[in-house]
């Protein structure tokens, strides 16, 4: 046979005509169009037919219908139209259904298999509702999946977000992490050693010379992990204290990544919480080290965390994470323990003045207020226009709580509802936290749970008492006058509150304002502030967008998702994370114009330890415990308060020597220094060259001088 499409063919291709070849078309009515159709259909080279039409011909088609003639009239339509396509295309394949389109058969014939396209040419009612119906459907249809097609692009988006968020957090967290050590890391590590050796934990001091000092190891278990971190760097060849400097590169990341899953979760906004957990992170830059307080700000920002998605969903994972942070804690870091149940507080006090405000108490209270309030302003003189004005006032309001009164349901769901707060200061009534308290309680009772009997619920009363926090800065009240970035904190969070009609929960203002106080009280806190406030920052800007309509994080998203702006983005974090970085490239995990390393090396090889009682400085006594060195203060500030170092006297006050007190005067007044080296027997000196107690030490004969570099100066201290 002659390829009878070979002009088609040149026209559309070779491909296209197997395109024809291989389609099927469905043809609902046989008739008057239907019939003309499939003709064009046919000899357009179309392969594959379903003819669906239930009529016959009659003597009145053949006006206008191609199956219709003298010869084919009684016969049915689609046989007629399936012959006359194989007339056409021998090669065709025709299925036919002698029936109407009709609700009972529409499944069956909509889903023919192959069918690519199909055409309605039927003039029946019936068929046409159908159709209408079918096609609303499909719009339905088509409107969901275009509904899924977003939700499937917004949430890959986020993913991809999420991606290079994370890539960020972790540059921008090695770049933020020191590679020199601070004096704290020091004695961590000898005291990690000393219990691992040791087996026990027997509240007793072990670095300096001093006799029958008490020390209540408050992070053992930080000490302890932070001791076979580098003694595991020691065993594979890379250093101890490369070990060390690797694991704080990974708790500053996690710290990092904990701090933006929070935001993210509570905000549910991810540019906002990015750049929020950026902002956190650069505030923390002073307080990243390899301390002990680098776990708790990750266990902290976890129990926010873990805290919101409780009251949430009350499932019990979170509840046993919270019992599991509150028990790491009080062996990591049993210092901050008490402050883990502060993040409780806000919510539980939030709680109970919804209670309150939702009770019938509340209700009378507030009664009565209105009422007072009425009769203040009846008792007002004013003018007869004024008096007319507010006599009306006052009746819409004596009708409003005549309404009030009437609609009052002892319900608390409709108390609740008519109580809601109108103001800024949203107040939830969260029914989660009555359960949050008993976990609160639970937690309590972790501190059971530690080698340390009572330190967890006695530690910071103690150390609080003694003088060491007074002369140790970080302890020190904060002022706001050389801190700047603390004071654009809170006055972007008011700016948001008071000029713009972003709310805030209330627990989230007692969060706030409980952290700003402690931040206050002392320097240290400044830390939870900038961690946890941040979260709840994150929420209130995201309030702020939410309110205004500002939006448009899906697009930014969208935008940032593209190479550009994954450029840019990574761009715009390097260069930053490499300015922070660029001035530590040089450093060394140790300082030696920091810490006497010289100067140690030399105490070591000549004289005996055993026999000397070495006065140091407080600020690299840990560096020297940590080489094996007693020491007579080091940086271990509970070990010289008053309940450490000295004896109760029947009046139940502490007696004896204040070491650190000792050493304050000494090294601050320097002139009467001899009488306490008397007093404590002291047989060597090392000091700062350029200190003021060296003034007097090096014109003193009695002091002799065994060692010096640049920075450190070692002395002889003879009695005669």
């Amino acid at each position: 046979m002659e390829d009878w499409q070979a002009r088609e063919e040149l026209l559309i291709g070779k491909d296209n005509i197997e395109k024809l070849k291989n389609a099927t078309v469905a043809v609902f009515g046989c008739g008057g169009v239907g019939s003309y159709a499939v003709e064009a259909l046919a000899r357009a080279g179309i392969g594959n037919f379903v003819l669906v039409d239930k009529d016959v011909v009659d003597v009145t088609n053949i006006n206008r219908q191609l199956v219709a003639d003298f010869s084919t009239i009684g016969r049915d339509k689609v046989e007629v139209e399936k012959e006359r396509i194989l007339k056409v295309n021998p090669d065709a394949n025709v299925e036919i259904h002698k029936e109407f389109y009709c609700e009972e058969n529409k499944d069956k014939l909509d889903n023919k298999k192959n069918v690519k396209e199909s055409v309605s040419c039927d003039n029946n009612e019936k068929v046409k509702k159908i159709d209408a119906k079918s096609e609303k459907e499909d719009n339905k249809k088509d409107k969901e999946k275009e509904t899924i097609t977003n939700e499937k692009s917004i949430k890959t988006n986020k993913i991809k977000f999420n991606i290079l968020a994370i890539f960020a957090i972790i540059i921008f967290s090695i770049a933020l992490t020191p590679v020199t050590f601070q004096n704290d890391t020091y004695y961590t590590i000898a005291i990690g050693k000393d219990i691992v050796e040791t087996g026990t934990i027997d509240m007793k001091d072990h670095f300096s010379w001093h006799e029958d000092l008490e020390y209540t190891y408050p992070h053992w278990l930080y000490d302890v992990g932070t001791y076979l971190v580098y003694q595991l760097g020691e065993n594979i060849g890379i250093g101890g204290f490369t070990a060390i400097y690797i694991l704080t590169v990974l708790l500053s990341i996690t710290l990092g990544l904990v701090i933006y899953m929070a935001c993210v979760k509570i905000s549910k906004h991810h540019i906002t919480s990015f750049l929020i957990t950026m902002g956190i992170m650069y505030l923390l830059k002073n307080f990243i080290t390899a301390r002990a307080q680098l776990v708790t700000f990750i266990l902290f920002a976890l129990t926010v965390l873990f805290i919101e998605e409780f009251i949430a969903s009350k499932k019990k994972r979170y509840a046993i994470g919270l019992i599991i942070i509150s028990i790491l804690i009080a062996n990591l870091h049993v210092a901050v323990w008490p402050f883990y149940f502060v993040l409780y507080l806000p919510y539980v006090a939030q709680y109970m003045i919804a209670l309150i405000s939702t009770s019938k108490l509340g209700y009378k209270i507030n009664k009565k207020f209105k009422e007072s309030r009425l009769k203040s302003l009846e008792k007002a003189k004013l003018n007869k226009k004024e008096i007319k004005d507010l006599d009306e006032k006052i009746e819409k309001i004596k009708n409003k709580i005549i309404e009030i009164e009437k609609s009052h349901d002892k319900s608390e769901k409709s108390a609740e509802k008519r109580r809601n707060n109108p103001y800024k200061i949203v107040i939830e009534k969260q029914d989660a936290v009555k359960w949050l308290i008993l976990i609160m309680v639970i937690c309590a009772f972790t501190g059971l749970l530690t080698p340390l009997g009572d330190t967890p619920y006695t530690y910071l009363s103690k150390t609080m008492e003694g003088n060491t926090m007074d002369n140790i800065s970080e302890h020190q009240p904060l002022t706001l006058i050389n801190n700047m970035e603390m004071i654009i904190c809170i006055i972007l969070v008011l700016g948001l509150i008071t000029f713009t009609d972003t709310k805030i929960k209330l627990c989230d203002l007692f969060m706030l304002g409980g952290l700003l106080y402690l931040s206050f009280m002392s320097r240290r806190q400044v830390s939870m502030f900038d961690i946890i406030g941040g979260i709840i920052f994150a929420r209130i800007v995201a309030s702020f967008f939410d309110k205004y309509d500002v939006g448009g994080e899906e697009k930014l998203l969208k935008s940032i998702n593209t190479i550009y702006g994954k450029a840019i983005t990574i761009l715009v974090v390097i260069l930053i994370s490499f300015n922070i970085l660029k001035p530590k490239l040089d450093d060394k995990f140790v300082d030696e114009n920091t810490y006497p390393v010289k100067a140690s090396d030399y105490i070591i090889e000549n004289v005996d330890l055993s026999t000397m009682k070495i006065y140091n400085e407080y600020n690299y006594g840990s560096y020297l415990l940590f080489r094996g060195i007693p020491v007579f203060v080091d940086s271990r500030a509970d070990l010289y308060t008053p309940q450490f170092n000295g004896e109760k006297n029947d009046d139940g006050k502490y007696e004896g020597k204040d070491i650190f007190s000792d050493y304050i005067n000494t090294s601050n007044i320097g002139v009467y220094y001899e009488n306490k080296f008397g007093e404590y027997d002291i047989t060597h000196v090392l000091i700062r060259k350029n200190s003021k107690l060296n003034m007097f030490i090096s014109r003193n004969d009695k002091y002799i001088e065994l060692y010096g570099d640049n920075n450190f100066v070692f002395y002889q201290r003879n009695e005669d």
